[in-house]
């Protein structure tokens, strides 16, 4: 006998939906207003019954393929291989961004004075279980950007300075994920800790190219 809807995971039922939305958006059963319409209801709903009933009338349903393919699609860029060791980022009277899809050593050291440093994560690729990101910082600011399901712990020690930290990252307590580090020191100095694409944009990003295969 199966648990009935009220008593069932309210984050369980969500990624159910979106996986079904996205399912039938990339078939073409849905539009782009409707699917995005209704992704936003799916991502912001508390209730079981009024989720479930943002589906009721697509066709198409999940198969166990495409929950893996998702999967592997929202999850951080983890990849095997070796990697540097250590990365230096020197700024003086300038600035440095680092970003793109790059493979993240297991340490970077940011040296910024009367700078600007911005770290990017968003579409690194990582090899280890842990990035220590140690930082320096005078009179300067840092940004740091990372992906939507990632641990983050920050060690910083600011003087007239801050971290700033304010985005609740999605982390799935099934998958191991990557935990970035940031230690170091902040003075007159601020490092903000940012989420350059939203869980949202992730689930349209990864709908669009769906459709893009089945309708190529």
């Amino acid at each position: 006998m199966s648990v009935i809807l009220e008593d069932r995971p309210t984050e369980t039922v969500r990624s159910e939906v979106i996986d079904q939305l996205i399912m039938n958006y990339s078939h073409g059963e849905l539009s782009y207003e409707a699917f995005e319409r209704r992704l936003d209801q799916a991502m912001e709903l508390q209730c079981n019954q009024a989720l479930i009933e943002l589906t009721e009338d697509l066709p198409l349903t999940v198969d166990k393929a495409f929950v893996e393919n998702k999967k592997q699609g929202l999850a951080p860029n983890v990849v095997s291989g070796e990697t540097e060791d250590v990365e230096y980022m020197i700024n003086v009277f300038s600035g440095n961004k680092r970003g793109g899809v790059w493979t993240v050593p297991k340490e970077i050291r940011a040296l910024s004075i009367f700078s600007g440093c911005d770290i990017d994560l968003t579409d690194a690729k990582f090899t280890q279980n842990e990035l220590h990101i140690k930082i320096f910082s005078l009179f300067s600011g840092s940004d740091i950007y990372i992906p939507e399901n990632v641990n983050v712990v920050s060690k910083a020690f600011c003087i007239f300075g801050g971290v700033d930290y304010q985005t609740s990252t999605q982390v799935n307590p099934n998958v191991v994920v990557p935990t970035i580090i940031i230690e170091g020191i902040c003075i007159f100095s601020g490092i903000d800790i940012k989420v350059r694409r939203t869980m949202k944009e992730k689930f349209v990003d990864m709908a669009d190219k769906f459709k893009s295969i089945f309708f190529s």
